[in-house]
């Protein structure tokens, strides 16, 4: 029988937009992923607090992928609570698959500061969104311990969309539309529970 390879592509989905379920859809396509599982974080430690909470931001990416083909959510991380890092993550998933870790070339950058970095690169196999102007390059420690373990730093040819979590946010508190940023569902979500609404 063959080993399902399943995909996880971790984040804080304040909101979720369209450049994440595109990101999850190309590494779905060209990674030959069985499926992709969307995990939203609790309480990412390098990064500002959210706004959204938990159970706001998994409706979010409920509503996000209805209809797309291979996507799930994965609530392990806001069951679970705390502080949110990735080796207690890949720690809980069950055995026996194959499993891919989808970042971006910023968390690839930084991403032997996560805690126990070189476990993670044991437990996954890495693949990377290509940005334009970023190269895909693994910092040495981590290249160091992907030689040793055999294995490559995948890449996954992403043309960025230019939309972010953090520009949707500002334009929302500022009264701006957000059309072409949003799943329409995801939208309207907002506007119902009056998310990320600058105080009045």
């Amino acid at each position: 029988m063959a080993v399902k390879k399943i995909g996880l592509l971790g984040g804080s989905f304040d909101p979720v937009h369209l450049a994440h379920t595109a990101l999850a859809e190309t590494a779905l396509n060209v990674l030959q992923l069985d499926e992709l599982q969307l995990i939203p974080a609790a309480n990412p430690w390098q990064r500002t607090p959210l706004q959204a909470t938990g159970p706001q931001r998994l409706a979010m990416l409920t509503l996000a992928i209805k209809g797309l083909r291979g996507l799930s959510v994965n609530p392990i991380e806001i069951e679970r609570g705390g502080s949110t890092y990735t080796i207690d993550t890949l720690r809980q998933l069950p055995p026996g698959a194959e499993y891919y870790w989808i970042l971006g070339t910023d968390q690839l950058d930084n991403f032997c500061s996560w805690r126990s970095w070189e476990e993670i690169a044991q437990r996954v196999h890495l693949a990377v969104a290509q940005r334009p102007g970023t190269p895909a390059m693994a910092p040495a420690a981590l290249a160091q311990r992907l030689d040793a373990l055999g294995r490559k730093l995948l890449e996954l040819p992403f043309e960025p969309m230019p939309v972010s979590a953090t520009t949707i946010r500002q334009r929302l508190a500022d009264g701006q539309p957000v059309q072409g940023m949003l799943n329409a569902a995801v939208a309207q979500f907002i506007a119902q529970c009056r998310l990320y609404q600058s105080a009045p």
